[in-house]
């Protein structure tokens, strides 16, 4: 008759003599201490009273100071402040909808893409030429025409107004608009309409 924990036991047993595992000759010598443990080596060093040491005890490290002072992007505040300083649209909910300095119709929830109703946070004065990343450098622009425009600062209002991404968007466009981005229709206070929900 098969008994499995005989074999069980077995390869328990045929397993010690894996070379894997190692045995410990206890006839032999101990073995070699283990060598101090970092940390332990760490507090010695900085706990030593040493001249050496005040000098870097003294130190301090800091990053330079351009490089996080002015962010390439805005922050989140400024943001929401800059949205919040764009043209209103008549009966559009002012959370979700704008009008760039251009008069191009920008929606809330398109960002950074390269469609008509897509928008950037731009920078009046470019970055790489010392604008600052605040809310006075900060305009609601059309992403096309913030592309165009780049790094430059000598661009009229008429040739921004050309390199427009120019559609027609009608109220149910709008509309359409809302409902797949939010899962509703809110108007603006103005409206004066009925809301859609």
């Amino acid at each position: 008759m098969n008994n499995p924990r005989g074999k069980a036991k077995q390869r328990r047993t045929n397993s010690s003599s894996s070379p894997t595992r190692t045995r410990r000759n206890l006839t032999g010598p101990p073995p070699p201490p283990a060598p101090p443990s970092a940390a332990l080596l760490d507090t010695q060093f900085v706990t030593e009273e040493d001249e050496d040491l005040a000098y870097f005890r003294d130190l301090t490290i800091s990053s330079p100071p351009d490089k996080f002072s002015n962010p390439r992007s805005f922050p989140y505040s400024v943001k929401q402040q800059c949205w919040e300083k764009a043209e209103k649209i008549k009966g559009r909910d002012p959370d979700r909808w704008r009008r760039d300095p251009l008069g191009n119709t920008i929606f809330r929830k398109l960002v950074g893409c390269p469609g008509c109703l897509c928008h950037d946070y731009d920078h009046i004065l470019p970055y790489s030429k010392g604008g600052k990343s605040t809310l006075e450098n900060c305009q609601v622009l059309q992403a096309t025409v913030n592309r165009s425009k780049g790094n430059r600062t000598e661009m009229s209002r008429a040739d921004l107004i050309q390199k427009s991404s120019y559609c027609r968007v009608s109220g149910r466009d709008m509309d359409l608009l809302e409902l797949s981005a939010y899962g509703n229709v809110r108007r603006g206070q103005d409206s004066g309409g009925c809301i859609m929900q």
